[in-house]
């Protein structure tokens, strides 16, 4: 993986906002904010048509099994590029950013009542992008969601995220 689509962004960018608005976690869509307390990063692509969202909630105000995992809280693309690499680079730049992964990883919670499965050899499969990107499944929240976990051995090389402009273009090209 050379090339890093993503770019960074925050947590009341607003061409990330309207990706986030249509995500189907938003609880409140409109307000200026998106991401979850505490500490995150947030990406978005050099085109805008996705964004991510890694936070590293801190342990102890954690509920599910995998207290100390960073978290994709949220991730949507709208034709972006294969979300499959979208990801592996997020995990790259989120790793550029934070530095050495949690001994759990990162993980991500699908609700399978709010998204559509893919279709695998005749049956339905859930979270598919993520499992092609590496990602396992784990088990459920008590709210039942699907966790995927991606261990660190699994994980790319840190791989910076581009810096941002207000426009929404990288500022400048990383060319090597």
């Amino acid at each position: 993986m050379n090339e890093q689509r993503w770019c960074l962004s925050n947590r009341a960018d607003a061409a990330a906002r309207e990706l986030a608005d249509r995500h189907y976690n938003r609880q409140k869509i409109g307000t200026p904010q998106f991401a979850p307390t505490g500490s995150c990063i947030v990406f978005l692509t050099d085109d805008a048509k996705a964004f991510w969202v890694t936070s590293f909630p801190q342990a102890q105000w954690v509920k599910h099994a995998w207290a100390g995992a960073w978290v994709c809280s949220a991730f949507r693309s709208e034709g972006a590029g294969r979300a499959s690499d979208l990801i592996r680079q997020a995990v790259a730049a989120t790793r550029s950013h934070y530095g050495d992964p949690p001994h759990l990883g990162m993980v991500t919670f699908i609700n399978e009542n709010k998204v559509q499965p893919t279709m695998v050899h005749g049956r339905p499969v859930w979270g598919w992008t993520f499992r092609k990107a590496g990602f396992i499944e784990v088990g459920r929240t008590k709210g039942g969601l699907l966790a995927l976990q991606l261990l660190p051995a699994d994980m790319p090389e840190p791989l910076q995220a581009k810096p941002r402009s207000m426009h929404g273009t990288p500022l400048f090209s990383l060319v090597s």
